[in-house]
């Protein structure tokens, strides 16, 4: 009779275990130290602002902006951590240029006539520029989405007491100085200049803004001699 052997169990095969690749690092929105950091900083800034200018607050996507700067969309979130911190970045930067620009061209200004002369000037500067587009654009988005609306509001600020020092400074050494409210009317000149660069932007005519423009030239000497025959001649009570 034979006899049986008896058979070992073979232990199973073990699979090769696989290396799991070490995990990415999350985005951070904080900004990285460094020349290279602030030179990709102002890379993104600038391509939103074209973004904006060419295509719209709708079409000013995290994709488009990187296209149009040539680099890797996740810099975005990385840099700025969400895609409105960087169009209100945007908004800075093409808001404190053109504040410069007005700042200079008006610091020597003393009457109403020349200070309309040269706002005409800068106001079709700011159309060529691109400024008008993208400030509308922001408006518009603030209207859209809430989170950007005080925030687009907020930048308008600087612009408002700009205006209050041009108006104190043409009311100077008048009565009026001290009775009109300068801050009140510096309101409505923005909310004003503003309101004709939306129906500009909106429509692309230029000519009645234009046509305002004239009018103003017109009547500023009359207001000039106004201003004038207010000033004091003795000593301010």
């Amino acid at each position: 009779m034979r006899s049986k052997q008896t058979l070992k169990a073979i232990p199973p095969r073990t699979a090769r275990s696989k290396r799991r690749p070490p995990a990415r690092p999350r985005l951070r929105a904080a900004q990285p130290s460094g020349s290279t950091g602030s030179i990709t900083r102002d890379r993104l800034v600038e391509a939103a602002l074209t973004t904006l200018r060419t295509r719209g607050f709708p079409g000013t996507t995290a994709r488009a902006i990187a296209r149009a700067g040539k680099l890797n969309q996740a810099l975005i979130f990385y840099h700025f951590g969400n895609l409105d911190r960087l169009l209100l970045a945007a908004l800075d930067l093409t808001s404190a240029r053109r504040l410069a620009r007005y700042q200079s061209a008006l610091a020597d200004v003393t009457s109403l006539a020349d200070a309309i002369d040269v706002m005409s000037r800068l106001y079709a500067e700011d159309v060529e520029v691109g400024h008008v587009a993208a400030v509308q654009e922001m408006v518009a988005g603030g209207s859209s989405v809430p989170g950007l609306r005080p925030e687009v509001v907020a930048r308008m600020e600087p612009w408002v007491r700009f205006a209050e020092g041009v108006i104190a400074r043409l009311l100077k050494d008048t009565f009026l100085e001290s009775v009109l409210p300068t801050g009140d009317f510096a309101y409505a000149a923005v909310a004003l200049y503003f309101g004709i660069e939306t129906l500009t932007h909106l429509d692309g005519d230029r000519s009645r803004a234009e046509a305002l423009f004239d009018a103003g030239r017109q009547l500023a000497p009359i207001a000039d001699a106004m201003l004038a025959a207010a000033s004091w001649t003795g000593d301010k009570p």
